[in-house]
């Protein structure tokens, strides 16, 4: 038989363990609720007035009445007379076609091989090839920075060094002078070294007025400062008279315009800035707002690292950096270009 005591009663509720434990004790009774409240104080009883009125049906209208009561009226020419726009549309800015003075200055060839530069009817040579793999990898960025939409600022690309003697004015002459010869292109050496310019000198050339006369003076053009060389597809632009404000007119907005002239009308011309050292002027850095490369001449046995590093970040506004090592003897693959031109099959 099933033992009944061993049956566990109900526990008792939330509420009966608080009375016992508080001994309270006795059953809890409700209070009493009188019959009637009192009214409320301070609350206007607003009565709605629930009669809804009928809404009023109106007459039917035409469509084209009702039309013409929400758009307003308007003046049509007469039938056969085409409608005349009263809006004046600006027409689109012409510009004129740039181009260079076709005057032609021949190169000083003994000044070119007394400063070590590409001689342009010589024969290949070690120094000719290195610059030859340079500018092949300038025309491909420049190539690169086109179909990235980047425009006309892809055609311009600057050549400075960290400090001065460094080889910047000498690699930027000869990438000059190693792209001309490309056949579907042309060069446009410009000397934007103020303080101390030296393309002319180096290239044999007269001097005359250039680009910061055309920045300080705006009734000069800058195609009439270019000077047109004996050699096909090289043109160079003189730095002009030295100013103690080159920085201020760089940042000017003049500047993006002259730089717009030199390139109108010729999407295949590359314009190279050959500008002062990066840390030893200002010019470098607001150049490298407008161009679209950048190369950094290092020279091995000379630039140090914290100088190199201090450039870059100054010319951090260009999109695209390049490094070129300058004066180096030793190569630890044994490269020796130009040595195979001369050999006899």
């Amino acid at each position: 038989m099933t033992e009944h005591s061993k049956i566990q009663t109900p526990g008792k509720s939330l509420f009966e363990r608080a009375e016992t434990f508080f001994g309270l004790g006795g059953d809890f009774t409700p209070s009493p609720v009188p019959k009637k409240l009192r009214d409320p104080v301070n609350r206007q009883i607003v009565r709605k007035n629930r009669s809804v009125a009928k809404p009023q049906v109106e007459a039917e209208v035409p469509l084209a009445k009702a039309a013409a009561k929400r758009m307003p009226p308007r003046d049509l020419p007469p039938e056969g007379v085409a409608p005349v726009a009263t809006e004046k549309v600006a027409p689109e800015p012409i510009y004129e076609d740039v181009e260079f003075s076709q005057s032609i200055h021949e190169l000083d060839r003994e000044s070119l091989a007394v400063h070590g530069l590409i001689q342009p009817e010589g024969p290949v040579t070690a120094l000719l090839e290195e610059f030859r793999i340079v500018k092949r990898q300038v025309l491909a960025s420049v190539q690169k920075a086109r179909n990235s939409g980047s425009g006309k600022v892809a055609q311009r690309v600057l050549v400075c060094s960290p400090l001065p003697n460094e080889g910047k004015s000498y690699c930027a002459a000869n990438l000059a002078l190693a792209m001309a010869a490309e056949k579907d292109s042309e060069v446009l050496l410009v000397d934007a070294d103020f303080a101390k310019p030296s393309i002319l000198s180096m290239l044999g050339l007269p001097r005359g007025p250039g680009f910061m006369d055309v920045l300080a003076r705006d009734d000069i053009n800058v195609e009439d400062c270019v000077l047109a060389t004996d050699v096909a597809g090289l043109y160079v632009l003189p730095a002009g008279n030295h100013t103690t404000s080159d920085s201020e007119y760089l940042s000017s907005t003049r500047t993006a315009e002259v730089l717009d002239r030199l390139t109108r009308a010729a999407p295949n011309r590359i314009v190279i800035f050959d500008s002062s050292p990066a840390l030893a002027a200002s010019p470098a850095a607001e150049l490298a707002n407008h161009v679209g490369q950048a190369i950094v001449v290092a020279r091995a046995d000379r630039t140090g690292q914290s100088a190199l590093e201090d450039a870059l970040t100054l010319l951090s506004s260009c999109p695209d950096l390049k490094l070129l090592l300058n004066a180096a003897h030793f190569s630890p693959s044994g490269r020796r270009f130009g040595a195979y031109y001369g050999q006899e099959a």
